[in-house]
């Protein structure tokens, strides 16, 4: 019986992130703070909150994930379609 999740296999979370997410959020916090006191930009501290809600996980996905699915399956991918037709077996 293991304490860890799905036997070992789980990424690594804290909160509701990863914490591949939270080392990002983090370092882009900490320059978002600086770009915001010393040159009075603010619009990196809000791509860094966007971010980190975005990347919020339920039940092991995200926002981000379900946009990157969506963006694969209607613009960057392929579809393959084949249409074919079969005559019934009374038209024969």
């Amino acid at each position: 019986m293991y304490i860890y999740p799905d036997h070992l296999r789980a990424k690594a979370t804290l909160w509701l992130w990863q914490l591949r997410d939270i080392g990002i959020i983090g370092v882009a916090l900490l320059l978002s703070v600086l770009a915001v006191s010393q040159l009075g930009f603010v619009p990196p501290i809000v791509l860094t909150a966007v971010y980190a809600f975005l990347t919020i996980r339920f039940e092991d996905t995200s926002i981000l994930d379900f946009l990157r699915y969506a963006c694969a399956f209607f613009i960057t991918k392929q579809q393959f379609y084949e249409w074919r037709y079969t005559p019934n077996a009374q038209e024969r």
